[in-house]
């Protein structure tokens, strides 16, 4: 048997793991090339899916942080809490919105994203809503704890949702842009609040109109999906027959002809809670994403002398709030800030979307992730040394940019790796499921930057210099285990005829085969 040369191209005696080679490149269509009829079923699929997706995660990150807006209008005092009750609601977000991920994946494998995705929408748009009708510290902290579970799976049954439309190598230029798109949007979530705020109705407080007006629009974007997604290329209306069959080709057989179940298994579960390689990058995406999430507190930094210290880098301590919601405030204080250095704000951000997408791009084209991901860890880990060492406040400005744009490129490239590495469709859901726990760093990050440490920031800087560096040498050894991984692997199809392997095979599961190699 000869020797696979390109990941997630196994020979084509395995059926339960990935497509034949026909079904990888695009057959000659009636109207063009090859590659004219991958081209424009991609754009298809772009134009159709992307935008609406991305719509949908601005909103998924605008209820989770409108909290924040909120409470700069006298939201808790509004509501008969104490400020420690805010601190508490905005901790305790995290626990269900962590906890649940990899059981709202599942759920979405069972109902399928097409119902999954509006339905989790249009709960936490209701209990957003709701969230202008609450009183006392025992409704705040229900209702973010619900917001907190119903957001929890629409990332990773989003992601899985296009891993059903895009090849492998195709997948991570558009996670890119569906979390880039999001990145972007959220530097103008500010514009959003103040907008909302202007509007005067009596009797109705501005932080009530802002829940009231988000929830609504969130409702109303999940009937819009609900009947706008179809629920998968075999019924996707926006393509061609021939290009919703080619889609079905490309992707892995079984996942959408019946071959295998289309949900959830126990054995899923299982192979997912015993695959060490996901438990192993897991930690280093944890380490990887604090500095993306550690973002609001840079801006501060950068920004005071330049006349907007007043109103930016004093606002956490003026409101006296502990260390967990400082992140979640995030947005709040932009907000303050919008009338005078909104603006301050934008650059860093779009550095940081430019960044994701130019990394994405090679990485598709490449078809590589790894030595990606390690090339952006790098240049943020430069970009961070220049903030640290660097006097003038254009230079630490610009170094900002720079650390920004490798920032953002590390999760999403994880998720695609990860999606790409894990062949069944059952068991994809539930790693990027536990995958979405990367969003721990958040509380890291919250923990780091504290008030006692203002205005240099030089422990915190250096601890998250260390994450940083700990998650180099950890993907690292990641990618060298992969490898050694394909190595044995292609000495076994080298040794071993291919009776044997197949025999060998038949108890073994998805990416376990001996005929499956693991992307790098």
């Amino acid at each position: 048997m000869p020797r696979v040369q390109a990941p997630r191209r196994p020979t084509s005696r395995d059926p339960l793991v990935a497509a034949p080679l026909a079904g990888l490149i695009p057959t000659q269509g009636a109207g063009g090339s090859r590659e004219t009829l991958r081209a424009r079923t991609n754009r298809r699929i772009d134009i159709a899916l992307l935008p609406l997706l991305s719509l949908l995660y601005l909103f998924n990150g605008l209820d989770r942080s409108n909290i924040g807006n909120a409470q700069t209008q006298g939201f808790t005092d509004d509501i008969g809490c104490q400020p420690d009750d805010f601190n508490h609601a905005v901790s305790l977000f995290y626990l269900t919105f962590v906890l649940f991920q990899p059981i709202s994946a599942g759920v979405g494998g069972w109902l399928g994203p097409k119902h999954w995705i509006p339905l989790m929408m249009f709960v936490w748009g209701t209990v957003t809503f709701s969230q202008a009708f609450i009183w006392g510290r025992g409704s705040l902290i229900t209702t973010r704890l619900l917001i907190g579970a119903f957001e929890a799976g629409f990332y990773p049954t989003a992601v899985a949702y296009l891993a059903l439309f895009y090849y492998p190598f195709d997948l991570g230029l558009r996670i890119g842009l569906f979390y880039g798109l999001y990145v972007v949007a959220n530097a103008f979530s500010g514009a959003m609040a103040y907008a909302i705020f202007q509007i005067q109705i009596l009797g109705v407080k501005s932080w009530q109109v802002l829940f009231l007006i988000q929830g609504s629009l969130t409702c109303l974007l999940a009937v819009i999906a609900w009947i706008w997604l179809p629920a998968g290329p075999e019924s996707a209306w926006f393509l061609s027959p021939q290009q919703r069959n080619w889609v079905v080709e490309r992707v892995q057989p079984g996942e959408i002809t019946g071959k295998q179940p289309s949900g959830v298994t126990w054995r899923d579960v299982a192979e997912t809670a015993r695959d060490w390689k996901l438990w192993f990058v897991l930690v280093f995406n944890i380490c990887a994403s604090v500095p993306a999430t550690a973002f609001s507190v840079f801006l501060p930094l950068v920004v005071e002398g330049m006349g907007y210290s007043s109103v930016e880098a004093n606002l956490v301590s003026q409101l006296n709030l502990s260390r967990p919601s400082r992140l979640g405030l995030s947005l709040g204080y932009r907000w303050v800030a919008l009338t005078q250095g909104m603006k301050m704000s934008v650059p860093p951000a779009l550095c940081g979307a430019v960044g994701l997408y130019l990394f994405a791009l090679s990485s598709d084209y490449h078809r590589e992730r790894g030595c990606h991901i390690l090339a952006a860890m790098v240049v943020a880990l430069v970009g961070l040394v220049a903030v640290v060492t660097v006097s003038t406040n254009r230079a630490k400005y610009a170094a900002l940019c720079l650390f920004l744009f490798g920032s953002y490129v590390p999760a999403p490239l994880t998720t695609a790796w990860l999606s790409e590495n894990t062949p069944a469709p059952g068991k994809r859901l539930l790693v990027l499921g536990v995958n979405g726990w990367g969003n721990l760093a958040g509380v890291v990050g919250s923990q780091l930057y504290r008030a006692e440490y203002a205005p240099e920031y030089r422990t915190p800087f250096l601890a998250t210099f260390g994450f940083v560096a700990a998650a180099l040498a950890g993907y690292v050894a990641y990618r060298c285990a992969l490898q050694a991984v394909n190595r044995r692997r292609a000495e076994i199809r080298r040794l071993m005829p291919a009776t044997e392997i197949e025999r060998r095979d038949t108890a073994r599961y998805a990416d376990r085969k001996s005929t499956f190699v693991y992307g790098l």
